[in-house]
């Protein structure tokens, strides 16, 4: 992992595809008061595809998503936007989305979103070795003339 910060965009990114256990590991000890601007709710979006990624656009199907916004004492806001059906997950990732625009973001950078990202580097390794294993080298010989 690189020691740039993180984008919001990217930590919104990281948070949304985290484990809830592994959001509630690297969870801060002390977590600040806030107001709810929207309580977690549950509901449905469509997920579009392309055909070779370059296609004109189709409706895939739905998949379910919960959002929540919060506001701190400060008056900085965090939204959230994760798949499936978790209100935790939800009020966990809007509450970093909004501690994290905060001057306490730096350290929550290194205390959170470093681990998550190590950790979602770990799996896509471990998915491209398990595929690697299975990897067939094909050839082809030629018969009669060299």
């Amino acid at each position: 992992m690189t020691s740039e910060p993180f984008a919001r965009r990217d930590w919104m990114g990281l948070i949304a595809r985290a484990p809830l256990a592994l959001l509630d590991a690297h969870w801060p000890d002390d977590p600040p008061a806030f107001v709810w601007l929207r309580a977690p709710e549950m509901g449905a979006m469509m997920v579009q595809g392309r055909a070779g990624a370059v296609g004109a656009a189709f409706n895939l199907g739905e998949v379910t998503v919960t959002r929540a916004s919060v506001r701190l004492e400060c008056g900085t806001v965090g939204h959230a936007l994760v798949q499936g059906r978790s209100p935790r997950k939800a009020e966990r990732a809007a509450l970093l989305d909004a501690l994290l625009q905060t001057g306490a973001g730096a350290g929550l950078q290194a205390r959170v979103l470093a681990p998550l990202q190590n950790a979602e580097t770990q799996q896509a390794e471990g998915r491209a070795r398990r595929a690697a294993a299975t990897k067939v080298d094909f050839f082809t010989l030629v018969r009669g003339e060299a």
